[in-house]
């Protein structure tokens, strides 16, 4: 099997519709925004519904990884640490468990 790793930032749009073709795992309805960062999600997110947007909570905010899954900012931690793909520590990780964007592309980037 080939081991997961982190491939970008992504916030889980819960409409509440099921679609069918939606192969995103951890998702059961809506859809997932991907972007470099979470606010480039969130930038897509407010383009398609206009007035309408509303910054999603941080349970909605994750991390696609390669097996095309929606994890938590915790669980993305847990596997960017694993693979030593954290190149900046935005804040003391370890304390808080979560991982930023940021922690994977750095501050200025």
């Amino acid at each position: 099997m080939v081991k997961e790793f982190i491939l970008c930032s992504a916030v889980h749009y819960d409409n509440g519709t099921n679609y069918n073709k939606t192969n995103v795992i951890g998702i059961e309805s809506g859809v997932v925004i991907c972007g470099k960062r979470h606010n480039d999600c969130n930038d897509t997110l407010r383009g398609i519904l206009g007035d309408s947007f509303v910054v999603p909570e941080r349970e909605f905010q994750g991390f696609l990884t390669s097996h095309n899954r929606f994890v938590s900012r915790a669980i993305a931690f847990q596997i960017a640490k694993a693979n030593n793909q954290i190149i900046h520590r935005m804040f003391d990780n370890d304390t808080h468990g979560i991982l930023t964007s940021e922690d994977l592309y750095g501050v200025d980037e």
